[in-house]
């Protein structure tokens, strides 16, 4: 990879957001929709999925968990920047946006419903997919709302809105699998996925959207090509901080995939309770997340200072995960993943306002959103392949060296962000 001949062209970030202006209830239905997505997503590939994987296999879980969440990364990899190019040359007079939002649901929910009467691995891969792709769109185009319609001075406080949703929306999904009989399987897709659809589409039916008017230059295949892809020689703050939430979500998804396992084989938990107890394990970092989201949400803004916010919250998770890896017992492990929550609010409070800041062009938006959301979507594969071989270590089951990479790679995170010069 060769040097840039040329200086990298500056991006100025606006102000104030390019879309038109939006109602009183643009924010809240927007941090309503953010819910709603996580809700679905998270609680069916964080809960519902596992738990059907124990019912159905017990000896097997890991692998094919791995299978199903590797999977389901590849479908993301591909679809979330593709998907983010083409909504910012969508020409309708519904918007850039809210098409993508409605197919995506329709989509998601088809894969849903797949899921909820799965009998065996190979549709339950395939109906993950589904959801994977429908939800996904739909995932993609409320990133872009936030370059679109949310202005410089409150991004950050509005990106910790929507990561105290998401908290709240891991919590109650999963205590929501777990007050569900375990004998209606079905119930544990459904009912997450009709409630994330639902809220989805309320945002969609108030928004104002952008309208692109003009039409756009044929889209070539190197164009296609160049939709994966930005030169992080010639956009180096940009590359920085993509590597920065690579490193520190795939720290937190090494923890979540695996958390009701962990309970069911470290802690000894019966599968039957397990959900209950991974629910409470939620609670306590939820707890801690949104404590740290909001606070560091506003002392950010105020100060204007993303990196050393996230630099601290990098160590405060390494800070939890070793704890976690000591605990005695289960009220310990709740008290570190609490740690884990409040690093990962800290981190979340600033890190999508950081991202917004280093876009190299705010007329592709959506495409480089979508190149953002791979650092977040691409742990779902990397994950699965890294935690296999280290769990197997010494025999299977080895929760303290999977969290010892978790470590490490928020450590990386951490590090990433320094060299960033757009942002202070």
């Amino acid at each position: 990879m060769s040097q840039p001949t040329s200086p990298p062209p500056v991006t100025v970030i606006p102000s104030e957001a390019p879309g038109p202006a939006q109602g009183r209830w643009f924010l809240p239905t927007f941090v309503l929709a953010w819910f709603g997505v996580n809700l679905a997503l998270g609680t069916i590939g964080g809960a519902s999925i596992p738990k059907a994987i124990a019912f159905l296999d017990d000896e097997s879980k890991d692998t094919n968990l791995a299978i199903i969440a590797g999977v389901g990364g590849i479908i993301v990899m591909i679809i979330t920047p593709l998907f983010g190019r083409l909504s910012d040359r969508t020409r309708s007079r519904f918007g850039m946006r809210r098409p993508w939002m409605l197919g995506g649901v329709l989509v998601g929910l088809l894969g849903v419903a797949g899921l909820a009467f799965a009998t065996n691995l190979a549709v339950m891969v395939a109906s993950w997919a589904v959801v994977q792709i429908g939800f996904g769109a739909t995932n993609m185009a409320q990133h872009a709302l936030l370059a679109d319609q949310v202005p410089t001075r409150i991004r950050a406080r509005v990106a910790a809105a929507t990561g105290v949703a998401a908290g709240i929306a891991t919590i109650i999904g999963a205590a929501i699998v777990a007050s569900l009989p375990n004998d209606q399987r079905a119930t544990w897709f459904l009912v997450p996925g009709v409630i994330g659809a639902v809220f989805a589409l309320v945002l969609m039916l108030g928004l104002r959207d952008r309208v692109r008017v003009e039409p756009a230059e044929p889209l070539s295949l190197r164009a296609i090509a160049s939709t994966y892809w930005l030169n992080p020689l010639q956009y180096r703050d940009f590359a920085w901080a993509w590597f920065c939430r690579l490193f520190v979500t795939m720290s937190i998804v090494s923890v979540s995939l695996y958390l009701l396992f962990f309970i069911i084989d470290r802690l000894g938990i019966p599968k039957e309770q397990a959900s209950g107890v991974q629910a409470q394990a939620l609670l306590f970092f939820f707890v801690g997340n949104v404590v740290m989201t909001l606070l560091f949400g506003w002392i950010s803004d105020r100060t204007g200072r993303r990196k050393i916010i996230v630099f601290i919250a990098c160590l405060v998770t390494c800070v939890g995960l070793t704890l976690a890896i000591l605990a005695p017992d289960t009220l310990t492990f709740m008290v570190a993943i609490g740690i884990v929550g409040a690093g990962q609010g800290a981190f979340i409070s600033v890190d999508v306002a950081l991202m917004t800041e280093v876009l190299p062009n705010f007329d592709n938006a959506g495409k480089d959103l979508g190149i953002v959301a791979l650092a977040y979507q691409l742990p779902q594969l990397l994950v699965p392949l890294v935690a296999v071989p280290v769990l197997a270590i010494g025999g299977g089951g080895n929760y303290t060296a999977l969290y010892i990479v978790a470590i490490v790679l928020s450590l990386l995170g951490g590090l990433a962000v320094l060299p960033i010069k757009k942002v202070k």
